[in-house]
């Protein structure tokens, strides 16, 4: 019997649309009315809001095909989507249409320890992998902040970072291979379980591209051997000036730590209220400082690292030595750092992350910057942020029910990530382009550049239906406008 379409539909193509969709994953796994049609209006970038018309929940390859190919011959369009926790309106649904939400394709399917990968489906959570991986030795090392949240799909396309990047890579170096289903329906497998196959590395390609080259549906990611050891110090400073230069202190000395994250004192109070840590409230500014590997060395390096935050006016207040990730106070000192963002409903009712990236030598130029910024437009501004790869995250925080409020937020966004542009630096280190940064990528990009990036995109997705609006300033951001003497990506 043919799929009767929901009751709600208002014509005849939404109709045939709803029915067709209702006839490829069940009813079950279509949502079309409009009160369940807002949680999916937009994604961690609030500012920006489009309600889809209709939510499918494929659990299939087959079925991600059937939808795709259904969109094209309805000529709707269509946007992938995991869990939300994107900070740029990647996922936001620009032109309506069919949002592709990712979230029941989380099966682990494959893991092989003796060749280091996992085969994954898109919808799986970040923790999930490294739980089940737990007693074999092994880790899945990208680990976003949002990773007891976050999909593997929605790293793969927004090519995430996370705290333990600085040692071991964004996500970027942990794909292997990808199944993508193209916007044309056709179904592509790039890359595959060995660690660097010939030919062009289109894998990577893929990573990084926002949804704007198809749907993944299945990823294949290598897998890291678990320390044997560690040390994880807390450094506590009067100043951001000197956490900072901490930081590029402990690089300079040739010691790549693990991680090396800061929180200033807004996010300090805030962290320690909610989770009670022990952070010290007063202190301008902390340091968590990570190093790992063999244990014979790793005393050495934390006093090496004690002299160069004591030297610059700091103190280590606490170094917790583990064997497991799982010691209590090592859980603890990382639930505070990764539950940060958690924390901020304590200070705003809304706030919006920015993601620029500096040198690591500028880092105390640009929190300068920010420090004006904050005062200029009289918005608050805390600061959490990756330090050791130069990737800020500061947290302008905001009532978005205040309309000049939001305009003021958008303004002071825009003047932090040109001021990471002029230091020699970029807009994004994780989070992506999505529509908030587009107009800024001329900024970035010489026109040349834009240019090849966009007849990549027009080749895989020539009729713009899959996630239109994205990423590249087409359309609404003209790329003639970019000013001369802009750097080339080269």
């Amino acid at each position: 019997m043919p799929a009767k379409a929901p009751a709600t539909a208002t014509s005849p193509l939404a109709a045939r649309l709803l029915g067709d969709l209702v006839g490829i994953v069940g009813a079950e796994n279509v949502l079309h009315d409009r009160e369940e049609l807002l949680v999916y209006e937009c994604d961690g970038f609030t500012i920006n809001k489009k309600v889809p018309d209709v939510v499918v929940f494929p659990t299939s390859t087959e079925q991600v095909v059937a939808i795709v190919k259904l969109c094209n011959r309805l000529d709707v369009p269509f946007v992938p989507r995991g869990a939300g926790t994107s900070l740029a309106g990647g996922t936001l649904a620009v032109g309506g249409g069919v949002m592709i939400c990712l979230t029941r394709m989380n099966r682990i399917l494959e893991v092989n320890t003796r060749d280091r990968y996992a085969i994954v489906e898109p919808g799986v959570v970040n923790v999930w992998l490294t739980r089940a991986l737990t007693g074999r030795g092994f880790h899945y090392a990208p680990d976003p902040s949002s990773q007891t949240a976050c999909t593997i799909g929605g790293n793969v396309a927004t090519n995430s970072g996370g705290p333990h990047t600085l040692k071991y890579g964004v996500t970027v170096n942990h794909v292997r291979g990808v199944r993508l289903v193209l916007p044309d329906g056709t179904v592509a497998d790039v890359g595959g379980v060995t660690a660097d196959p010939p030919g062009y590395d289109l894998a990577g390609l893929v990573v990084g591209s926002e949804g704007t080259f198809g749907v993944v549906t299945r990823v294949t990611v290598g897998l890291t051997r678990d320390p044997e050891a560690g040390r994880t110090l807390l450094g506590v400073f009067d100043s951001v000036e000197a956490a900072t230069e901490t930081v590029s202190g402990i690089i300079a000395a040739g010691i790549v730590p693990a991680a090396l994250e800061m929180l200033d004192n807004l996010m300090i109070r805030a962290v320690e209220q909610a989770f009670g840590f022990g952070f010290p409230t007063d202190a301008g500014a902390v340091l968590i400082i990570e190093v790992d590997g063999l244990d014979v060395g790793l005393d050495r390096e934390a006093r090496d690292i004690a002299r160069i935050v004591e030297a610059r006016g700091g103190r280590v207040e606490r170094s917790i030595t583990w064997r497991t990730r799982k010691e209590p106070e090592y859980v603890a000192i990382w639930k505070s750092r990764k539950s940060a963002f958690g924390a901020i409903g304590r200070l705003s009712p809304t706030f919006c992350t920015q993601d620029g990236v500096v040198p690591r030598t500028r880092l105390p130029d640009i929190l300068r910057f920010i420090e004006g910024v904050s005062r200029r437009h009289g918005i608050r501004i805390a600061n959490v942020f990756h330090a050791g790869d130069g990737n800020i995250h500061p947290i302008l925080l905001f009532d978005e029910a205040d309309a000049a409020q939001v305009a003021s937020v958008l303004q002071a966004s825009h003047e932090i990530l040109d001021e990471c542009i002029r230091l020699g630096g970029s807009v994004t280190g994780e989070h992506g382009i999505g529509v908030e940064k587009m107009a800024l990528m001329p900024r970035l990009f010489a026109p040349e550049d834009l240019a090849a990036m966009v007849a990549i995109r027009q080749g895989l997705n020539p009729d713009g239906r899959c996630s239109p609006s994205k990423m590249l300033p087409t359309g609404g951001h003209c790329i003639e406008r970019s000013a001369p003497g802009r750097r080339s990506s080269a």
